[in-house]
């Protein structure tokens, strides 16, 4: 994709796909598939699954789990459940990394994203009513400093014993 003409949805999201490098590349929607259907065919040992925006989790599960999904367009024409049904199985089938490209419109807020793992990463300048939301499985679920032996109320017995 030449970023010098793409939108600044489509930049943002090849830069995405750039820095994570995907061996498999899931896409759903018009945005994210032309960055995806590109950056495949430049590189030709990766793979690419696509997703229908009406009926997205009909391709789920892939025969490969994606190393990143890219999601756009989507949720705005869903309903709700079919929506968190579709990033619900994008994230338990084990995609490593996904983006979400979300309009103000559509019937999800912050918290929703948030419950499912997902971080709120930006809000596009060029178009305030999208937002770009990402849920990364190395990352989503940070170390708690109380969930470890030091504050348990018998540290001395923590691997020793099971009860």
């Amino acid at each position: 994709m030449n970023l010098a003409n793409a939108t600044p949805q489509a930049a943002l999201l090849a830069n995405i796909v750039a820095g994570s490098q995907p061996t498999t590349l899931a896409c759903c929607g018009d945005t994210a598939r032309s960055v995806a259907e590109p950056w495949c065919q430049r590189h030709p040992d990766r793979r690419l699954l696509r997703l229908s925006a009406d009926a997205p989790d009909l391709g789920l599960p892939g025969d490969r789990v994606p190393d990143l999904a890219l999601v756009t367009e989507t949720l705005e024409r869903l309903p709700r459940e079919t929506g968190a049904l579709l990033l619900g199985q994008l994230r338990n089938y084990g995609t490593r990394e996904i983006a979400v490209l979300v309009h103000a419109s559509a019937p999800w807020t912050f918290t929703d994203f948030l419950g499912l793992g997902f971080r709120r990463q930006a809000r596009l300048p060029s178009d305030p009513d999208l937002t770009l939301y990402s849920y990364n499985l190395d990352s989503y679920n940070h170390t708690r400093t109380w969930n470890n032996p030091e504050h348990w109320a018998n540290p001395h017995m923590w691997g020793k014993a099971w009860w």
